[in-house]
């Protein structure tokens, strides 16, 4: 499935900012609970024009709540509490509902995961695609109905005018995927969020969606914000690479800088767990479990699962206090006190 490895954009094609994101922070409350539990928590990214940026992380590290914080559909009990989501000149996480309906599926899209579950399943496919061109582009209903044709086919379904018709559930999952595609890209947005755009699909099927997700993205010039936990989807699409854990960034930089050389301890174990295998055949498992993190209100978060800390007796001052970024060269950045200080993390010394 591996697709050939492609260099990060030249500046030019990336000097201008998509969305940025400062200091959010995302909170669940509970019935019957004074305290409410952060989802995010202080998270800072960048996607610039042009280029695919990948946020990766364990389950439960806060890439999907950042995704639906920026595109305004958070769960019943969840809302942005702090920081910023810049998209052009307006902070997403202050619009009232009936602008951010105007921004939603113009100028910034998702694609889901399930495609199939996120269809109306009384609704046709074409009547699904349309909505975007005359909600936001004004077209009138003969006008919307050759433009999803045009943009079936563009994604590569056969038949797009019968396709038309159709329901969800007559759609296979990469159909249904492709269908999505189509209706993300209807308003011609400028910013598209895929939040783990392949699962359930079959190697196959996903080289074929990754292929056509990045071939419409140079196509159009839109900024793409990849979530995924397949580390293989990262290495064969995305330019740039953010490793998220317990709600905020702990590494990022270009794909080859963070993959090539890994600062971050957790950034190693997601490698070793998503990469590599044992002489039995079984992966590697990152020891202990992020609840511990999102409990800690000081310290670096990975610290009781990072076997470094004791190694190099540095465990007292990771658990006093966070390490902030730091930049390891280039556009690489690294949240770590040993990577700070130049501690070589490569190799079997470090444990993982």
């Amino acid at each position: 499935m591996r697709l050939p490895y492609r260099p990060p954009p030249t500046p030019e094609t990336t000097g201008d900012t998509a969305l940025e994101i400062r200091g959010l922070r995302v909170e669940f409350s509970e019935p019957g609970h004074a305290s409410a539990t952060p989802a995010v928590d202080g998270l800072d990214l960048t996607v610039r024009r042009g280029e695919i940026v990948a946020l990766v992380g364990e389950s439960g590290s806060g890439k999907t709540m950042t995704a639906l914080s920026a595109i305004g559909l958070l769960p019943p009990g969840a809302r942005v509490t702090g920081g910023r989501i810049t998209l052009g000149e307006e902070d997403l996480a202050t619009l009232p509902p009936k602008r951010m309906n105007r921004v939603r599926g113009h100028r910034l899209a998702m694609l889901f995961q399930q495609p199939k579950a996120m269809l109306d399943p009384t609704c046709t496919v074409g009547s699904q695609v349309a909505e975007p061109l005359r909600l936001h582009r004004g077209l009138s209903r003969r006008q919307a109905r050759a433009r999803v044709v045009e943009l079936l086919r563009d994604v590569g379904i056969p038949e797009p005018e019968r396709r038309a018709s159709a329901y969800a559930h007559q759609l296979s999952g990469g159909m249904a995927q492709r269908v999505m595609i189509a209706a993300a890209l209807a308003a011609d947005p400028a910013m598209m969020i895929a939040d783990e755009p392949t699962t359930a699909l079959d190697a196959t099927v996903q080289a074929q969606i990754l292929r056509l997700l990045r071939h419409k993205q140079r196509e159009s010039g839109m900024a793409v914000l990849l979530i995924t936990h397949d580390l293989t989807i990262v290495t064969s699409i995305a330019d740039r690479v953010a490793v998220m854990y317990a709600g905020r960034v702990v590494e990022e930089g270009s794909v080859r800088e963070v993959f090539d050389a890994p600062e971050h301890p957790y950034t190693r174990a997601l490698l070793k767990a998503s990469l590599l295998q044992s002489e039995e055949g079984k992966l590697f498992a990152i020891p202990g479990s992020a609840t511990q993190s999102r409990a800690l209100d000081h310290g670096c978060r990975f610290q009781p699962r990072c076997p470094l800390s004791q190694d190099l007796g540095i465990a007292g001052r990771c658990s006093g206090a966070e390490p902030p970024l730091h930049t390891c060269g280039g556009e690489h950045r690294c949240r770590c006190w040993a990577s700070e200080h130049g501690t070589e993390l490569r190799g079997e010394a470090v444990g993982v």
